[in-house]
């Protein structure tokens, strides 16, 4: 799997923008899916709270979008990986595969920290 190979020297502020990345991308999209059904009860009720759910899933999907950035320039991502996890979050569900392929992404860099760990005497850091 070619996410797995690229992401084997992660330094472990590259596995903290990672690990940011992924814990942001659920909430926004359930967000987004929230502000999807607010937007049918608003046009279909007399229940509105599309200007509470569009405030909450913008912040979301600024810090998506911030930690996405961070993550690209740590991680030094190719572009059409990059533009991937972008896509995914404009899509109603796309946040939950993003998580799914994050989550890969960081175990396999905390699998190689470790091994670079233990062959190095344990003299690394692994946060």
């Amino acid at each position: 799997m070619a996410i797995l190979e690229s992401s084997t020297s992660l330094p472990p502020k590259s596995l903290s923008a990672l690990r940011r990345l992924r814990l942001t991308s659920t909430p926004e999209a359930v967000s987004f899916l929230l502000l999807l059904v607010c937007s049918v009860l608003k046009r279909t009720t007399d229940f509105n709270a599309v200007p509470v759910m569009g405030a909450v899933h913008g912040v979301l999907f600024i810090l998506y979008v911030l930690f996405w950035a961070d993550a690209w320039r740590r991680v030094r991502w190719p572009l059409g990986r990059a533009a991937l996890y972008f896509a995914l979050s404009v899509l109603p569900a796309g946040g939950f595969f993003a998580d799914r392929m994050l989550r890969g992404e960081e175990a396999a860099g905390v699998i190689a920290a470790r091994a670079r760990k233990e062959q190095g005497g344990g003299s690394g850091a692994l946060a």
